[in-house]
């Protein structure tokens, strides 16, 4: 029983291997190494101390790996790697741009609303690598400033990455470990994102009102919306529409995600066979996969010690006491430390930590719903809170520099000006709609 834990050296020595492991992760600025690589010392070092010391194995380190998280990810990668050459989605931005008419606001919530949409399935760096130098593209034809258009895109893909189980990795971790289905996850999570998108296309309106009221050049786009690869583009449209289908269905057949996830590469490789494969898995990020397994490792080798289950012995009274106030707190410091830190460490830890309260019979559920808002909205608070945020802010400065235009550039003070009053609207729309519909989301999945 949790009560009954007492702090001992396994508990310590774990903890310390965490907490180095972590610190490196998000001082990778400082120090110059790559969070994957501190990552794989930690696992290594997990595995070692614990079999010395008797709490973990490498069996064990096995065990601990969330592989529905790894497959789903690598799947879902290869198929975007599948998609981008076929030129589809360039096509969508420039009938985008055309159906705009040049009115910018219109725009604006065109591009933002493709891409938070398509972040429902990919992951919002995937889509701000896709939309990024178009956007870019567009307004440069235009004659306008691309900046409103660059944070919309990293805002809303972010956001947009919330809705779903497969939209964001830390969905995909919180999915895999409470067993919400596709489902239940799209149910719970689309309020509070309609409430977040409607947030921070008002926020962007009013923040960027100067540079949306400017009279744009009007070229014609009509003519530049030819796929390269039709056929392959509508196959894997069509897998996509599929596997949606599936991921809807998928527990009544007692499929993880990621099943549906390699069905539908697997039937674009067919219905595709041109389809280059080595092309496609080598743009693969193993870099990333590897990071998520040595963070699982990590994680692992903590929960073995029962150290993260004696910290939520201290959390326990306050969820008990009020879950509407607790479900809130967590949300925003979900949302915070996102903003500071990379989210996917911060996911992995608290997941243990609120399975510890599900076993001792405290209805968590909400806590799930408000884990995953704060953590996914949460980074867009700065410029350095997501992958998508940084490829973003580099894509600007980049452009800043070849123009020699310094307004052209989403500076860390932009993004405080611009981003983080975004992220403090959507975060308040987001806390009003799961106060107005508590019981909804506190009611037990399962």
């Amino acid at each position: 029983m949790p009560h009954t834990l007492t702090f001992d050296l396994s508990m310590m020595l774990s903890a310390i291997i965490m907490a180095v492991t972590f610190i490196g992760i998000f001082t990778e600025g400082l120090h110059g190494f790559h969070r994957t690589k501190f990552a794989m010392l930690g696992a290594l070092t997990m595995i070692i101390i614990g079999q010395i010391f008797g709490f973990y194995s490498p069996d064990k380190a096995v065990e601990s790996i969330d592989w529905n998280v790894v497959f789903l990810l690598g799947a879902m990668m290869t198929i975007v790697s599948i998609m981008i050459p076929t030129g589809g989605f360039e096509a969508i931005a420039f009938k985008i741009a055309d159906l705009s008419k040049g009115r910018l606001f219109l725009l604006l919530v065109l591009m933002s609303s493709a891409v938070a949409g398509i972040s429902f399935l990919l992951d919002n760096v995937t889509t701000v690598v896709i939309f990024g130098p178009l956007i870019i593209l567009i307004c440069r034809t235009l004659g306008v400033n691309p900046v409103p258009y660059l944070l919309g895109a990293a805002l809303l893909s972010d956001t947009g990455g919330v809705a779903t189980l497969v939209g964001d990795p830390p969905n995909l971790m919180i999915g895999s470990a409470a067993g919400i289905t596709f489902n239940d996850f799209f149910l719970h999570m689309s309020g509070p994102v309609a409430a977040a998108f409607l947030s921070t296309i008002v926020m962007l309106r009013w923040l960027f009102r100067k540079e949306l009221a400017v009279t744009p050049l009007k070229p014609d786009f009509s003519m530049r919306e030819e796929l390269k690869d039709p056929y392959t583009w509508k196959v894997a449209v069509s897998v996509l529409g599929f596997m949606v289908v599936l991921f809807i269905f998928h527990h009544h057949f007692h499929w993880d995600a990621w099943v549906v996830a390699v069905l539908g590469l697997t039937l674009i490789l067919f219905l595709a066979p041109k389809t280059d494969m080595d092309a496609a898995f080598g743009k693969v990020e193993l870099t990333l996969l590897a990071f998520f397994i040595s963070l699982f490792v990590v994680i692992g080798g903590v929960e073995q010690t029962h150290f993260l289950e004696y910290l939520g012995t201290f959390i326990e009274p306050f969820v008990k006491h009020d879950l509407l106030l607790a479900s809130i707190v967590l949300m925003w410091v979900a949302a915070i430390m996102s903003a500071m830190i990379d989210n996917i460490p911060f996911t992995a830890a608290m997941i243990p930590i609120i399975l510890g309260m599900e076993a001792q019979g405290v209805n968590v559920t909400p806590l799930w719903w408000s884990l995953a808002i704060g953590v996914g909205m949460g980074g867009n608070g700065t410029h350095l809170g997501s992958t998508a945020n940084v490829y973003i802010v580099t894509l600007s400065e980049r452009l800043a520099k070849e123009k020699n235009d310094p307004s052209l550039a989403i500076t860390p003070g932009v993004w405080f000006s611009k981003g983080t009053p975004t992220m403090i609207a959507t975060l308040v729309a987001a806390s009003l709609v799961m106060w107005a519909f508590f019981d909804f989301f506190a009611a037990p999945l399962y």
